[in-house]
C-alpha cells in the first residue's frame, strides 16, 4: 500500500488483505482460533518467532485489516481495535499506570470517561486532578513527580471547548509523561494528534468510523514501542478484543468516512450560522465560527470546524425539550457521529451523573443541547429547526 495516498483513498484500499478466492470486499473470519500444521508451529507462534494469528481475543484478520487502516489514516505505527470506545479509553490509561502514580486530567469530558479518572483509577490507589483544560498554566501547575498520563478529548464533549493539543505534549515530554487523546469529536480527518505530539489517540469507533448507527467499536493508535510495552499484554490478558463481525462492519463504514464527514461538517456549520441569529437562543458554540472562545487555537490545530454543534436555550431545560420534541428530521439520541441528525440534552442524559456544580464549572446548563449533524440536505435541517424553534418562547 502506498503512504502517499490521500484519506479517501486510504480509506478504501488501505491494509486490506485478501484469501486465495480474490473477493473485492475484505473477509469476515468468525474464527475464535486458528489450526497449525504441526506441534512445532504452534510452538514457534507462541513464542513469537514467527508471524501469524493465535486466538481472536489477542487478534484476527479482520481485525487486522482495521487497525492497519486507521493506523494509515492516523500516521500511528500500531494499533489496537476494541469493543467499544470505552474500552479503549480505559485500556488506554490504565495499561500505563500503576498505584501511586498520578494522571492528570482535563475536567471536560464524557462522563463515563470522568468516571474511569475519579471513580475506578483511585480504587486502585492512582492519583487524579481534573483541570480546566482550556489554560496551559493549569495542567502545568497540576504537574507532580509521580504524574505519568496527561488525559483529554478536544473538542470536548458536550460544549466543544479545545485543548492546546501540542502544548500539553510539549509540558508531558519535559517530564516523561503520556498524552492521551480522545480524538471522536475532531475524527481523524479533521485533527491529528499525534502530529502535534500527543503519543496515544483513542477513538469511539461507533461514532463516524462507523457512523450508521450499526455497532459498537473503539480503538487505540500509537507508535509500536508503546503499544508492546504497555498494551500488548493488557490487551491480550483482560480480553476487550473487538468482534471480528463489527471490524468488517468498521471497515466498510470507513470508506465513506470522508464522504459524510465533509457533508456533516457543512451541515453542522450552516445550522450553526442558522441558530446563532435565533431570539430562542442564547449562545452557539461551534468551532468553525469566529465567536469560537478558541478560534485561533482552532484555526491552528483542526482542519475543520467538527460535526458538532452545542448551543443554549434561553428558556432552561422546557424549551430544551419543546425545541427537541417538535423536531421532525432530526432525532432524539444519546449518540452523535451518525448519518442521521441526532440531538442531545446532556443535563438528562449522557452528562446526568455530575452533580450540579460538576455540570454547571463545565459550562453545562439546563438549556445546553448538542447537535450532531448527519449527511441530510442542510436547507432540511435548517427548515426543521426554523420549525421546532417556534414551538419555543423568545
Amino acid at each position: 500500500m502506498s503512504n502517499t495516498w490521500r484519506p479517501a483513498t486510504q480509506l478504501v484500499h488501505g491494509g486490506t488483505t485478501r484469501s486465495n478466492h480474490g473477493e473485492t470486499s475484505e473477509a469476515i473470519f468468525l474464527t475464535q482460533g486458528f489450526v497449525y500444521d504441526t506441534s512445532e508451529a504452534a510452538e514457534a507462534r507462541f513464542k513469537g518467532e514467527t508471524d501469524g494469528f493465535i486466538y481472536a481475543r489477542y487478534g484476527s484478520p479482520t481485525n487486522d485489516m482495521f487497525e492497519k487502516r486507521m493506523c494509515m489514516l492516523e500516521g500511528a505505527e500500531d494499533a489496537r481495535a476494541t469493543a467499544s470506545g470505552m474500552a479503549a479509553v480505559s485500556a488506554a490509561i490504565l495499561c500505563q499506570v500503576k498505584a501511586g502514580d498520578h494522571i492528570v486530567a482535563a475536567r471536560a469530558l464524557f462522563g463515563s470517561c470522568r468516571w474511569v479518572v475519579e471513580t475506578l483509577a483511585p480504587r486502585y490507589g492512582i492519583e487524579f486532578t481534573l483541570v480546566d483544560g482550556r489554560s496551559l498554566e493549569n495542567w502545568e501547575q497540576a504537574i507532580r513527580p509521580n504524574t505519568k498520563v496527561f488525559f483529554l478529548e478536544s473538542p470536548t464533549n458536550p460544549t466543544l471547548e479545545l485543548v492546546d493539543i501540542a502544548g500539553v505534549a510539549k509540558l508531558a515530554n519535559q517530564i516523561g509523561a503520556k498524552v492521551v487523546v480522545d480524538n471522536v469529536f475532531a475524527t481523524p480527518l479533521l485533527q491529528k494528534p499525534l502530529e502535534l505530539g500527543a503519543h496515544v489517540v483513542v477513538y469511539s469507533a461507533t461514532k463516524h468510523i462507523d457512523g450508521q448507527g450499526r455497532c459498537l467499536g473503539g480503538v487505540i493508535l500509537s507508535d509500536k514501542q508503546w503499544i508492546d510495552e504497555n498494551l500488548h499484554d493488557y490487551f491480550r490478558h483482560t480480553g476487550p478484543a473487538l468482534s471480528p463481525f463489527n471490524a468488517w462492519t468498521l471497515l466498510k463504514g470507513i470508506e465513506t468516512l470522508p464522504l459524510r464527514v465533509r457533508q456533516q461538517q457543512d451541515n453542522a456549520s450552516r445550522v450553526a450560522d442558522f441558530l446563532a441569529e435565533q431570539p430562542q437562543i442564547a449562545r452557539v458554540i461551534y468551532p468553525g465560527r469566529k465567536d469560537h472562545p478558541q478560534a485561533g487555537l482552532a484555526a491552528a490545530q483542526m482542519k475543520g470546524g467538527s460535526t458538532l454543534v452545542a448551543f443554549e436555550m434561553k428558556g432552561g431545560k422546557a424549551a430544551a425539550f419543546a425545541l427537541q420534541n417538535a423536531l421532525k428530521v432530526v432525532k432524539i439520541s444519546n449518540n452523535l457521529g451518525d448519518s442521521k441528525s441526532l440531538i442531545t440534552h446532556p443535563a438528562t442524559t449522557t452528562h446526568k451523573n455530575l452533580s450540579d456544580d460538576a455540570r454547571a464549572e463545565l459550562g453545562i446548563s439546563a438549556g445546553t443541547v448538542r447537535f450532531s449533524a448527519g449527511i441530510e440536505d442542510s436547507a432540511d435541517l435548517v427548515e426543521d429547526f426554523a420549525a421546532a424553534l417556534k414551538h419555543v418562547q423568545a
